[in-house]
Parts: C-alpha cells; sequence; structure tokens
C-alpha cells in the first residue's frame, strides 16, 4: 500500500514533469484530488515529546503507562496509545535485562541549591543489625540547607506506606519541603509516595541508577551516623536503637559543630539563617 505522503509526492513530480494542473496530475496518476488538499487539523506533537522526554528525564526507571498517568495529571488530554507510540519513537523504552557493563549514562542537569530551611530534603535508608542478629533499616531524613538530621527512624521493615506516614508526622510540626533528594528504591518509587507528594505539591528528585554522587549529602550524613553512632554500640533491641539514634540526633543538631556550617551546630545555624530571612523581607516589604 502507497502511503499518502509518496501519492502527493508522485502528483507532484507528475505537475512538474508534464506542466499539468492539479486536478489533472491527480487523474493521470490514479490519485483523489482530496487526498492531496488535505491537511492535517491536528495540533503539533512537539511540545508533548518535549515534556515526555523531560519526565522520562526525571524519571529514569517509569514506563509509558506511569508517564501517560503524570500527563494526565498535567492536563494533557492524550491517551496511552498515543503516549506509547512517542515513547517507542523517542527511544524512551526500558530495556528489562541490560548488563551492567552496557549501563547508559543519562545527562543529568545539575539542581540548584537550597536558599533557606526547608526548601530542599534528602532522603535515605541504612542498614544494621542488632545484638541478636535480627536486620533492622534506619529511615535517614536530612535538610540540605541546615545541614539538621529532620529524622532518623528504625524499623524492621519498610514499604511507601511507612515512608508516607514518617513524612506526614513530620510535616506536621515542620512546613513542606518544595523538593526531596531520593534514590530509586521501591519505597521511593511506591505509588503511595507519589500519591503524597503530588497531593501536597512536593518534588520528588530522583537520582541515577547506582549513582549516588547524586544525592551527597545525605550519603555523607549517613557516614557520619555510621560513624558516630551505628559503630560504637551494640543494640540489645528496638527500642534500644530508637532511644540511642534520638539522642544522637539530639546532640548532632543541637551541640555538635559542623564544618560546613562555620563550626556551628545545625539548630544554630537554622535559627540565624531564619533571623536573616525575617530581616530581609521586613526590608522589603511596604511601609
Amino acid at each position: 500500500m502507497v502511503r499518502p505522503a509518496a501519492r502527493r509526492a508522485l502528483v507532484h513530480w507528475a505537475r512538474e514533469a508534464y506542466q499539468l494542473s492539479e486536478r489533472r496530475a491527480c487523474r493521470s496518476v490514479g490519485v483523489y484530488w482530496a487526498l492531496v488538499r488535505y491537511r492535517s487539523r491536528r495540533p503539533s506533537p512537539a511540545p508533548l515529546r518535549g515534556r515526555l522526554r523531560e519526565l522520562a528525564a526525571v524519571r529514569l526507571r517509569a514506563g509509558y503507562k506511569q508517564l501517560y498517568v503524570l500527563l494526565r495529571r498535567e492536563g494533557w488530554r492524550v491517551n496511552h496509545k498515543c503516549i506509547y507510540r512517542l515513547y517507542t519513537e523517542e527511544g524512551l523504552a526500558l530495556r528489562r535485562c541490560r548488563p551492567r557493563r552496557h549501563r547508559s549514562a543519562v545527562v543529568r542537569v545539575r539542581p540548584q541549591p537550597p536558599t533557606r530551611p526547608n526548601e530542599h530534603w534528602a532522603m535515605d535508608f541504612m542498614q544494621d543489625a542488632l545484638a541478636d542478629g535480627r536486620t533492622v533499616r534506619i529511615l535517614t531524613v536530612l535538610d540540605v540547607y541546615t545541614r539538621e538530621c529532620v529524622a532518623a527512624i528504625p524499623a524492621s521493615t519498610f514499604r511507601g506506606d511507612d515512608v508516607v506516614r514518617v513524612l506526614s508526622q513530620l510535616t506536621s510540626a515542620r512546613s513542606l519541603p518544595q523538593c526531596i533528594r531520593v534514590d530509586n528504591g521501591t519505597e521511593f518509587t511506591s505509588k503511595s509516595l507519589d500519591r503524597w507528594a503530588y497531593w501536597n505539591g512536593v518534588a520528588l528528585d530522583f537520582s541515577r541508577p547506582a549513582k549516588p554522587v547524586d544525592n551527597t549529602f545525605i550519603e555523607a550524613f549517613n557516614g557520619t551516623l555510621r560513624r558516630e553512632c551505628l559503630s560504637l554500640h551494640r543494640f540489645l533491641g528496638l527500642d534500644d536503637l530508637k532511644r540511642t539514634l534520638e539522642v544522637w540526633r539530639d546532640d548532632y543538631n543541637n551541640r555538635r559543630p559542623h564544618s560546613s556550617l562555620a563550626d556551628v551546630p545545625p539548630a544554630e545555624f537554622r535559627a540565624g539563617a531564619c533571623i536573616t530571612l525575617d530581616r530581609s523581607e521586613l526590608e522589603i516589604s511596604p511601609a
């Protein structure tokens, strides 16, 4: 079957070669005149393609179905078949079995540094063992601007719903962050956390697979927590671990000097930053 574009090209050749009118050229080559004159009224797919590439660059492990849901949330009136077609044409399809040595590098835009407390948070999981050999996981949450440990919650297991519960408890006493930097763990890519972030207006900044350098602040904090707390104690149970982490977190935030904060504790730096922000707002506010 000859494509419409090829038929239009044949009519154009007949007109140029034999100096025929459009109608006579159509009759000569057996092409309907309406096919040549037809102009599509469909909107250009270029904006949709661009937005699809942007979402795929942020959510590296998302398939076309999840990207379709995100686009529908943003107001794009398209169906899943159109998204699948553009998804494959742009070469965004994920390979299920990809050797590590062939892992493709993804160009990542360096995020802007935060300018105030509670603007950017970072989350990650740590793993440790109790005295009886049981394995526990620790959810760590860090304020990137003040280097303040927002939370260090241990539990036997964590799911996406558990992460949402912890964040809901934290944001009841603190303001919501604009962005949370996380890795591609199943707890962070869960639908529960995605739903919570969507309804609360929080952006999830996912790091690239096998690239911990994309979330350096939480990695450095986890190293400090491991070196100054977890490696120095032997925990008899989960309650003992909770008490020890809470004592260490209080000392880390309120008394331990931080080298990147001019050797002041994170809580003191946060208080000074809030006072500076309040003064700047007073200066620009009308009398």
